[in-house]
């Protein structure tokens, strides 16, 4: 089995990083997609403690500031450049080649958040539109066997409750992705349930994080669960999002016991 997770640490200062990193620690999962990471301390502290504890990590920091996200893998990974280049906001998409059995792609997402000021909405819309510019451009095999998770910041057509206020071309990038091929891994085991990963001040539930998968692993997706204890603890403003393949792991970068013994990573 192959486990995957997808957290947004809310550009964590370094307290609340060390408590993240301790969580991320005991979840024990293969591969973590990480969003709204920063060029701050605490972000650089958790990719410096798994980078120390032999975990092998997939980061672009912005020059501007922006944020960003990142992947870590203690399965051996590669980044998968051929991915990124034509992206908009490059330090918001990470891509890499897990070396399990069969080999995967890992495109983990940051999409900007969005009022309604123009400037913003021109902002995500030209990401998103890049996002599907360069998956339409894979071969079919690579989108066959890629698996696409992060904080989308868009939420379905049918999502209750529904929200007036996203517009066309936020809905339209996850019917693009389902025009690839990619599967809404969670919709696809619990189509009845309305999942949420991110509260407002009101209490009003949205779903923001996501995983999906190509044509070639959707039959092996055995869970997708969003995971609140991230954020009833404080430890962020969403949820986590975790997924498990029926696929064959290969090989850890570095002892498993060790990496999740006590003080390992912090």
């Amino acid at each position: 089995m192959l486990s995957l997770l997808t957290l947004n640490v809310q550009a964590a200062a370094l307290p609340r990083a060390r408590q993240l990193l301790a969580w991320l620690d005991s979840s024990d999962d293969d591969v973590v997609i990480l969003t709204e990471t920063s060029n701050g301390a605490g972000t650089a502290h958790v990719l410096q403690q798994c980078r120390a504890a032999g975990l092998t990590v997939a980061h672009a920091p912005s020059g501007d500031g922006d944020r960003g996200c990142a992947i870590i893998s203690r399965v051996p990974m590669t980044e998968c450049l051929a991915l990124i280049p034509a992206v908009t906001l490059p330090g918001r998409a990470v891509a890499v080649t897990i070396e399990s059995e069969p080999a995967i792609t890992v495109l983990g997402l940051y999409v900007p958040s969005s009022d309604r000021a123009p400037d913003k909405v021109a902002k995500k819309r030209a990401f998103l539109s890049s996002v599907l510019d360069e998956l339409r451009a894979l071969a079919n095999e690579q989108r066959a066997h890629l698996v696409v998770g992060g904080d989308y910041n868009v939420i379905t057509r049918d999502h209750q409750p529904r929200y007036p206020v996203f517009l066309p071309f936020e809905y339209d990038f996850l019917d693009g992705l389902a025009q690839l091929g990619l599967t809404d891994a969670h919709q696809h085991l619990h189509p009845a349930v309305q999942a949420h990963s991110w509260y407002g001040r009101a209490g009003n539930g949205y779903r923001f994080d996501y995983f999906h998968t190509g044509a070639g692993l959707t039959a092996q997706v055995t869970a997708c669960d969003y995971i609140q204890e991230p954020r009833e603890r404080g430890l962020s403003d969403h949820a986590a999002v975790a997924l498990t393949l029926r696929i064959a792991q290969g090989r850890d970068v570095g002892d498993r016991q060790t990496l999740t013994s006590a003080g390992a990573l912090f």
